[in-house]
């Protein structure tokens, strides 16, 4: 495996605008969420509003993905792409994963919403996905090992009956979207790398109520929950310090 890069206090700083940047972006999407919106018009929001902070959107046409955020309604884990015919219903639940470059430097997150009233599944689901997050950056400290973090998200969703997407997984951030190391959300049996100060990790539970597997839809980006079950995401881009993880992509 490439080595796992260790920012220096400088790029850390243009992370940490990154990630702040980042987390206003999530904040003003979060209020287009309603009955009636299209998820291009998410879109359209996400790049104007990215743009307006002298960034760049990184998602938009990496590796040919045609927009600036991933829109997953429902059953869409990941990579749903913005329609204008995809119009958000009251009841649905939503994913929103996007990104930019500041200066150079990359940060990631992801939010999933419920559009008006959703059930009370739902709302667990959404519940338990966010705070799965949470469980893992307990073991994102110096000195732990990267699959602490995997074993800790596992062991939190898996008494609740729902289903680890294993197909997907968190990664390493920096002057590229996606650098080493993966880092799965389910059980490991080996301990993978030390963590050391100065590695910025996308960490990034992705949770369907029902199985785990997933399909991918024909226009090659859209995964969907291979039951049609309901899935939820949470991301951040986190610091390892030498003490408590540092969240960069929350205010």
């Amino acid at each position: 495996m490439a080595a796992v890069t260790i920012k220096s206090a400088e790029e850390i700083e243009k992370m940490r605008r990154a990630g702040r940047l980042l987390a206003r972006v999530h904040e003003e999407l979060a209020k287009a969420i309603r009955p009636g919106v299209s998820t291009k018009e998410i879109d359209t929001v996400c790049e104007e509003l990215i743009r307006g902070y002298g960034c760049t959107p990184n998602f938009l046409n990496y590796e040919g993905y045609p927009a600036s955020v991933c829109v997953s309604v429902n059953e869409e884990v990941v990579h749903g792409i913005p329609r204008k015919d995809r119009i958000l219903r009251e009841g649905d639940i939503v994913s929103l994963d996007t990104g930019l470059i500041y200066q150079g430097y990359h940060s990631d997150a992801a939010r999933t919403y419920g559009v008006g009233q959703i059930s009370q599944e739902a709302e667990k689901l959404i519940e338990v996905t966010r705070e799965s997050f949470f469980q893992g950056i307990m073991m994102a400290r110096a000195g732990k090992h990267l699959h602490d973090i995997s074993n800790a998200i596992a062991d939190y969703v898996i008494p609740y009956g729902y289903g680890i997407v294993h197909d997907l997984v968190g990664h390493g951030i920096g002057t590229k979207l996606h650098e080493p190391p993966n880092i799965p959300n389910f059980p490991q049996r080996r301990r993978g790398i030390r963590l050391k100060a100065g590695m910025t990790l996308a960490i990034e539970p992705m949770i369907n109520i029902g199985t785990g597997e997933v399909d991918w839809l024909d226009d090659g980006w859209t995964v969907v929950s291979a039951d049609s079950s309901l899935s939820a995401h949470y991301e951040n881009t986190v610091l390892i310090t030498d003490g408590e993880p540092e969240i960069l992509t929350l205010l």
